[in-house]
């Protein structure tokens, strides 16, 4: 066990150097504030759908009520074999004013190869289809404030992006797990908006996204990630910083805050984690990987302290001692990030939430490894991609 103590104090040190990086990075990015000027970027929102009928109207309502003029964007919604009434409801919309293309995916094969980057497809298909310069990316269970779109567009023109990254905000639901799930959304965005900012590995979230469609295709868009089945998002934004490393960004803007819904139950919510942990050893940026690698060996060692604490009350105390500095170290830089997303009174939770969010770390990320995860009524099988 002292060998043991010693790797333990070894992971912490390396955690500590991590979390102070990312909370002086959070802490250094400015908050943009848009100039006199009013963007002329044409946009194309495209928003890959499925059985989403629940949403398709207050999505639409949602997008009507951008100010950005009509005549700049478009809207593209690509309807992935849904099999609710989310195509009827995309024809019976009453927002006449939305320039609004709509897609059905007629088949989930490549040729005689069965689709397994969903996704990545129907984004794809859309794409295809957009004549925006800026490809705008969200999910059909987002919000946007009426500033949305035109923040974005400022800031593309004014930073000269070629991708840009922007903040989430998940609607704060009660009980723990709407705590929960919040804090540890919140911890995501900060160390999304740190990385970035201090180009230290990609990292983002598909429900606010923006990207040129030129530089799309110039990467050759999804070609050598389209037989993973996520990663839309941050394998995409790889694929983009290595061409241009000087011109990808966080938008750290509340004007830009997308609103996203959390998960309604535990295994939804364990679903969609395990999704995100499942492309963790695909990334090619491997310094994302070694971050993981690190968090996920630290959590690791608090398990093994719990177990061994059931037979030596000594480890008990090591266990509570290391437990009690883990939150010290976080609380700050989580605290920083909770304060932009206007949800700093979690804060009460975090350290009591603490041994949950060590267990979901390993279990997340050992079955995103080995294990299968279902998404939108299918399941995605890890080993196999399908």
């Amino acid at each position: 066990m002292p060998i043991f103590l010693f790797i333990f104090f070894l992971l912490m040190v390396g955690y500590v150097l991590l979390i102070n990086y990312y909370q002086r990075g959070w802490n250094r990015i400015p908050e943009f504030v848009p100039g006199e000027q009013l963007p002329t970027t044409t946009i194309s929102v495209v928003i890959a759908v499925r059985n989403e009928d629940a949403n398709i109207s207050p999505l639409l309502q949602s997008l009507a009520n951008q100010q950005y003029p009509t005549s700049l964007f478009e809207v593209i919604i690509v309807d992935d074999h849904s099999t609710d009434r989310t195509w009827e409801l995309l024809h019976e919309h009453p927002f006449t004013q939305l320039q609004l293309k709509k897609i059905k995916l007629a088949t989930d094969h490549i040729g005689e190869a069965p689709v397994v980057a969903y996704k990545k497809k129907a984004i794809e298909t859309g794409i295809r289809q957009a004549s925006g310069t800026l490809i705008v990316t969200t999910d059909a269970d987002c919000r946007f404030p009426a500033t949305w779109l035109t923040t974005l567009a400022t800031f593309y023109e004014t930073a000269q992006a070629k991708f840009i990254a922007a903040p989430v905000k998940m609607w704060q639901c009660e009980g723990l797990l709407g705590v929960f799930q919040t804090l540890d959304f919140i911890t995501l965005q900060g160390i999304t908006g740190a990385s970035v900012y201090q180009k230290f590995h990609s990292m983002c979230n598909g429900a606010n996204l923006a990207y040129e469609r030129a530089a799309f295709y110039e990467v050759n868009g999804f070609a050598g990630i389209d037989a993973i089945p996520s990663g839309d998002d941050m394998l995409l934004m790889h694929k983009i910083a290595q061409k241009y490393p000087n011109n990808v960004f966080y938008l750290k803007s509340k004007d830009a805050m997308v609103t996203t819904a959390p998960a309604t139950s535990w295994p939804a919510f364990f679903h969609q984690r395990i999704r995100w942990a499942s492309k963790a050893d695909r990334y090619q940026d491997k310094r994302i990987f070694r971050v993981l690698l690190l968090v996920y060996l630290m959590n690791a060692c608090f398990l093994v302290l719990g177990i061994a604490a059931f037979w030596k009350s000594t480890w008990l105390f090591f266990l509570l001692l290391l437990l009690v500095a883990k939150t010290l170290i976080e609380f700050p830089f989580v605290h920083s990030a909770a304060r932009f997303f206007g949800q700093q009174q979690l804060m009460w939770y975090f350290p009591l939430l603490q041994p949950l969010h060590i267990l979901y770390t390993l279990i997340a990320g050992w079955l995103g490894k080995f294990g299968s995860y279902k998404w939108k009524g299918r399941t995605i099988k890890k080993t196999t991609g399908k």
